[in-house]
């Protein structure tokens, strides 16, 4: 269950609501296009921007139109006791598994973050996926964090931030990883640029932003490298560029990926949670100018 593709689809806001039926129709797309698992209420899913009962309702969501593929929910919170309200909320709609990020506003410690997974882990059967992204948490996991973390019962995946680009390097960077680690856990590599490179060092899973608009995109580089065909996915990706390209100009995949949905007419525009404004007009027509010359119109 947590190999292949995760693929990460937004939770569109409308009137500063969520848009459930534009939310159901990126899952219902996602589950129809074969993706392996979908992560709602990730960073893409602006989890953090939500209350406890939106998030609720948007598991439910996920779950209710996902038809057979598994779904897993973002957990994360300030406080572990929220965490766990909303590990119980995921259960109650039928997650296969939950997303944990060591959120925070003041910084913890490697302590702080190891407990609250031990706490984690003794409150659900539920898998836990690991999710370590310095980019949204401010929190960098280093190996003995890993290793402690992986010895958890429960503890299923480590969802990595992206790997170097040197195909000796991101061998390297995996595998020191997997050294510390049991073979049960797997490793998922995050950072759309980098998805080929992980998988192709050896990562069990991509955990894909683009892949919760654009699955499809997502699935041919995936599926290349689970048939062995490395060279085919380090070219797709490379044809890819323009667009990972956005998202280092643009500050980030969220806001690019949102403008993406827009202009394929599978969100409302201006669906990113306030404040977070979105791209403006000029951005927008790059990133259409991009997606219409790469041929993901899809």
């Amino acid at each position: 269950m947590l190999t292949g593709l995760s693929a990460f689809p937004l939770t569109p806001l409308v009137d500063d609501s969520v848009d459930e039926p534009s939310f159901v129709r990126l899952v219902t797309r996602l589950s129809a296009a074969a993706v392996d698992s979908i992560t709602a209420l990730g960073s893409t899913g602006s989890y953090a921007y939500l209350s406890a009962t939106e998030r609720e309702r948007v598991a439910h969501l996920a779950v209710e139109h996902a038809g057979e593929t598994p779904v897993f929910i973002g957990v994360g919170a300030l406080r572990a006791s929220h965490v766990v309200a909303n590990i119980k909320a995921a259960e109650c709609a039928g997650a296969a598994a939950v997303l944990l990020a060591p959120m925070t506003y003041q910084a913890l410690t490697p302590n702080d973050v190891f407990e609250l997974y031990k706490t984690v882990t003794q409150s659900t059967d539920l898998p836990v996926i690991v999710y370590d992204n310095p980019g949204t948490t401010h929190f960098t996991f280093t190996l003995d964090l890993y290793e402690r973390v992986a010895a958890l019962p429960g503890i299923a995946s480590i969802k990595i931030p992206g790997v170097p680009a040197g195909p000796a390097q991101a061998l390297e960077r995996v595998n020191s990883i997997r050294a510390v680690i049991p073979e049960t856990v797997s490793i998922g590599v995050s950072g759309d640029a980098f998805g080929a490179a992980g998988l192709n060092a050896g990562c069990d899973v991509w955990y894909s932003v683009i892949g919760g608009t654009l699955p499809n995109v997502a699935l041919k580089i995936t599926r290349a490298v689970q048939e062995g065909r490395f060279e085919d996915a380090t070219a797709e990706s490379e044809r890819l560029s323009p667009l990972w390209d956005l998202f280092a100009e643009f500050g980030g995949s969220l806001r690019v990926t949102a403008a993406i949905a827009e202009f394929l007419g599978l969100a409302p525009n201006q669906c990113l949670p306030l404040p977070i404004q979105g791209l403006d007009e000029s951005q927008r027509k790059s990133v259409a100018k991009v997606v219409t010359g790469l041929g993901l119109a899809e």
